[in-house]
């Protein structure tokens, strides 16, 4: 594909971004016109005395979820394509290094055990957030034992610490008798945006936003991890201490976007695939398209979510797994690109 093409294709994405926005503020239990929805948006833009629960639907409850689906999506894709740079494997995402099952154990630690009670409301996702983390620490640890980290040795070691602290959790559940934390458990893993808020989405989304122009500027060497360490190093470029550095900085992203909205799976699995389908492998095009992508597609799934039974909510990871699996073995069937070079 054409480079002029690409970003003709990445300005399109944005612009059927912004229509799913507007459209998702029309969806939910309250069917709302499109002039009360503009009316709404700009009557805070100038500042202008509110009025009315149209203004308190729009900014406080949907608009607040709408923004966080798609820093969320985008993030979660851009870290997809990180992970899958960094083990040269088309098959990870950002849960196959351990964060999910880190994320999984730090949340039920904190409803079954009450750890982190002093943190109050924010202690699930406080904790979930430092159990990811923690995992992806330990991973590094682990990998760097014997000999330098490489691709093998990071997936290696997140597939056994993954498995470890699911041990762990599931250990915690079958023992406790807390039903009702059993349940929390369930649903908070299931994934959710109902729980957005304004302060949260200050920090998460400069962080989205530096995360992946971070990672944007660092094209060159991401496409050099696709060839290998062998043909780097011929390059002048030594990869593992990137690799490093690479899966510190997409864990805190993982870690920040599993606090505010719960475990998302396959959002960085799919969207990357579907993403390299047509632009191919450069990840100067990749990771631009990678977001966009991930933030309609999280977006979307969040506005079905809302509106598929009335008055009720569907945690939106089922809604997301229920379409990215089919999609998925689709694109895998009919994959037209090579993961380790060019179209």
């Amino acid at each position: 594909m054409r480079v002029k093409s690409i970003w003709v294709l990445f300005a399109f994405l944005c612009v059927v971004l912004f229509i799913a926005m507007f459209c998702a503020l029309h969806i939910g239990s309250v069917s709302l016109p499109a002039e009360k929805i503009w009316s709404a948006l700009l009557s805070e833009v100038r500042g202008t005395e509110p009025h009315g629960p149209v203004h308190d639907i729009i900014w406080l409850l949907r608009l607040p979820r709408l923004i966080l689906a798609v820093f969320a999506g985008a993030g979660l894709a851009v870290c997809g394509v990180i992970m899958q740079a960094i083990v040269k494997n088309s098959l990870a995402d950002p849960y196959i290094m351990g964060i999910s099952a880190g994320a999984s154990l730090g949340a039920t630690m904190a409803i079954l055990l009450g750890a982190g009670i002093f943190l109050g409301g924010n202690a699930v996702g406080i904790c979930a957030f430092a159990g990811a983390f923690a995992v992806s620490i330990l991973v590094l640890g682990i990998a760097n034992i014997g000999s330098p980290a490489n691709s093998v040795k990071l997936l290696l070691s997140g597939m056994a610490l993954s498995a470890v602290c699911s041990s762990f959790s599931s250990f915690i559940v079958y023992f406790s008798n807390n039903k009702e934390g059993i349940q929390t458990i369930a649903f908070w893993l299931m994934g959710s945006f109902s729980g957005a808020k304004w302060d949260e989405l200050m920090v998460i989304i400069p962080l989205m936003v530096c995360g992946i122009a971070f990672f944007w500027s660092q094209s060159r060497v991401l496409n050099l991890m696709l060839l290998g360490d062998a043909a780097a190093i011929t390059l002048g470029t030594d990869l593992r201490s990137y690799r490093q550095f690479y899966l510190l900085i997409s864990s805190i992203m993982v870690g920040f976007i599993v606090y505010a909205a719960g475990m998302i799976g396959f959002v960085g699995l799919l969207v990357p695939h579907m993403v390299r389908a047509v632009s191919g492998t450069n990840h100067k095009y990749v990771i631009p398209l990678s977001a966009v992508t991930g933030a309609i597609l999280m977006v979307a799934a969040d506005g079905i979510c809302r509106s598929l039974i009335p008055k009720t909510e569907i945690p939106v990871g089922i809604i997301i797994s229920l379409v990215g699996a089919p999609c998925f073995v689709y694109l895998m069937v009919k994959k037209s690109y090579s993961f380790g070079g060019g179209k």
